[in-house]
């Protein structure tokens, strides 16, 4: 598949953040309101928004990250991103702040629950098609290791086979698909500049 082109600047998405330090990938994803599900470009090299730590010396570039947000925020209209709090607290807090209010908010992927809900919607709906993607090859890669694992309760999660087996594009498009999702059931509009919120 061709990896699609992301959409015009000023076009309002949602989104979803996934971070690591040392092993993981730290991973931005974005969605419009007609569900397309991309992963935004930036920098002078066009790069994707998945930083892999061994690409970068064994640590995230958080620099890097930060740097990504802010094309972003200039480029696109952020509605809402969910974001898994682990080891990005204070920069999650420090964007909202840049970029928001109350739309920078923690969305913590270990929850059972709700991490189970987030995968089943986003399975019915790349499976119906209400949800379209960009062809990304490393979130394609990352989809392709991940595994459903069993967990109590009649819940699942996904897991890697392989330590090497990165998965985190993968949660990443979950958690934007459910903020793009709330968003939409709440009743985002393409011109209504609102910021939707939580508690």
């Amino acid at each position: 598949m061709t990896w699609l082109e992301p959409p015009p600047a000023g076009t309002p998405v949602c989104g979803g953040f996934d971070g690591s330090t040392v092993d993981d990938a730290t991973v931005i994803k974005l969605e419009t309101r007609g569900g397309h599900l991309f992963t935004p470009r930036y920098g002078p090299d066009r790069r994707p928004t998945i930083w892999l730590p061994a690409e970068w010396g064994g640590t995230v570039p958080r620099l890097e990250v930060h740097a990504a947000w802010d094309e972003i925020a200039r480029t696109y209209q952020l509605r809402r991103v969910y974001c898994d709090p682990w080891q990005w607290q204070t920069e999650i807090e420090r964007w909202d702040e840049q970029h928001g209010p109350d739309t920078f908010l923690v969305w913590d992927t270990k929850r059972a629950r709700p991490m189970h809900e987030a995968l089943d919607r986003m399975v019915t709906d790349l499976a119906s098609g209400a949800v379209t993607h960009d062809g990304c090859p490393i979130t394609t890669l990352h989809v392709n290791n991940a595994r459903k694992l069993a967990k109590p309760n009649e819940t699942y999660q996904l897991g890697k086979p392989a330590q090497h087996q990165k998965i985190d594009a993968a949660v990443t498009s979950t958690i934007c698909h459910e903020a793009a999702s709330d968003a939409r059931a709440e009743g985002w509009d393409d011109t209504d500049t609102r910021v939707f919120c939580f508690t």
